[in-house]
């Protein structure tokens, strides 16, 4: 028998009747799931990608934090701390009832939408664009915020309109307003990239939901004429396009920083140069611990290192749909969904962006690029999907 708790105020849904004298228990299982046993494959993949992550950080970080902050172990120290605290906050999240985070997914998105708006006034801008805000002991982005708020929305509007979803009204006019309505606060900072996973996953997400194949042809019109608006007029978008297409056409300026990716790649071989050896990290590469981190796993650990990390970051998606497929109710599968193909398109894009098969895009690499208030936030998602594998009504395999 199911005995699963539900969250109060979920369509369709109630909470079995507790005794009157009970009622500190009755709101403890309220928000925690007293039912099922975590996914353990899942939890050990994130771990496990987390840890490589912090060592491989402080391998490609030591020279530049050494120039900028005197201590080769600056940034490894930050960021294993935000480690620790992160995997903290994953196994906590992991035990509240997940339908808690339907009712609040729309002020989520309120604060998401106030924190973009804040970007073009109090923002740090950073070559050329100002996509952070500075906190006083860290900054971070609204745009991942933003993500997140999306995905929490869509789940929650496609469970209410689960009948409706093949209406315009209902499937297609309330995500389209969302998206567009992000969208414009993000060509103002600018971030394109940000656009272009929100789309990718809000479109996914709709997909699932059930919205009318019809629309999306519309959609795709609709995001390529936008992408042409948006590289005409944005210089800067249009200078990485060509600096892909050609980055030996100015190896010393626009493409200086995909040559040393490639210079690192190329000269890891079948098995690296091995951990803490690698050569482009010494101020060649730019971004080295950050959004050009796999180029120095790929250095140091080579073709077969670099294959055993994506090898690892498939499985965790791969188990991260299996948790959709398998969750109780369409507010988590919906959920889990999402989650999982954000995780999906940010490796897509980083390690295509690093291997030059993309054009730079600005996108870090989970559990890998430095920066706590990130990976924060990725190891909350994740404690959202254990959470969800929590209460399946299946046996975990």
């Amino acid at each position: 028998m199911n005995n699963a708790i539900q969250y109060p105020g979920a369509p369709g849904e109630r909470l079995p009747e507790q005794p009157a004298s009970q009622p500190r228990r009755q709101k403890e299982k309220i928000l925690y799931d007293e039912r099922g046993l975590i996914d353990l494959p899942f939890l050990l993949l994130t771990v496990l990608l987390v840890l490589i992550g912090v060592v491989m950080m402080f391998s490609a970080s030591f020279a530049s934090a050494y120039v900028e902050e005197g201590s080769s172990t600056a940034y490894f120290a930050r960021q294993g701390l935000f480690a620790l605290v992160g995997i903290g906050i994953m196994l906590f999240v992991s035990r509240l009832n997940y339908q808690m985070w339907r009712a609040l997914s729309f002020p989520i998105m309120a604060g998401a939408i106030f924190l973009l708006m804040l970007v073009p006034i109090f923002g740090t801008e950073e070559n050329g664009a100002r996509r952070w805000i500075y906190l006083g002991f860290t900054s971070f982005q609204p745009s991942e915020v933003a993500k997140l708020a999306v995905i929490l929305t869509f789940a929650t509007l496609m469970s209410a309109y689960k009948d409706r979803m093949k209406t315009f009204r209902y499937g297609v006019v309330p995500f389209a307003a969302i998206l567009g309505a992000i969208a414009l606060l993000l060509a103002l900072e600018p971030h394109f990239s940000a656009i272009i996973i929100i789309f990718c996953v809000g479109g996914v997400m709709m997909f699932l939901g059930g919205t009318e194949l019809k629309w999306f042809g519309l959609a795709l019109l609709a995001a390529a004429l936008f992408g042409f608006i948006y590289l005409k007029f944005m210089g800067y978008a249009s200078a990485r396009i060509t600096a892909w297409q050609d980055p030996w056409a100015d190896p010393s300026d626009a493409g200086y920083q995909i040559v040393q990716s490639l210079y690192a790649i190329g000269s890891g071989g079948l098995m690296g140069l091995g951990l803490g050896k690698g050569r482009q990290k010494y101020l060649y590469l730019p971004e080295e611990h950050n959004d050009y981190i796999f180029a120095v796993v790929c250095e140091e650990l080579g073709f077969v290192g670099a294959m055993v990390v994506i090898l690892l970051f498939v499985l965790l998606i791969l188990r991260g749909y299996w948790i959709a497929v398998h969750a109780r109710d369409r507010f988590g599968a919906l959920m889990v969904g999402g989650l999982t193909t954000l995780l999906a398109l940010q490796v897509f894009f980083n390690i295509g962006v690093v291997t030059n098969f993309l054009p730079a895009t600005g996108i870090s690499l989970p559990f890998f690029s430095y920066g706590g208030t990130a990976l924060l936030l990725q190891l909350f998602e994740m404690g959202l999907i254990l959470s969800v594998s929590r209460q399946s009504n299946n046996k975990l395999l």
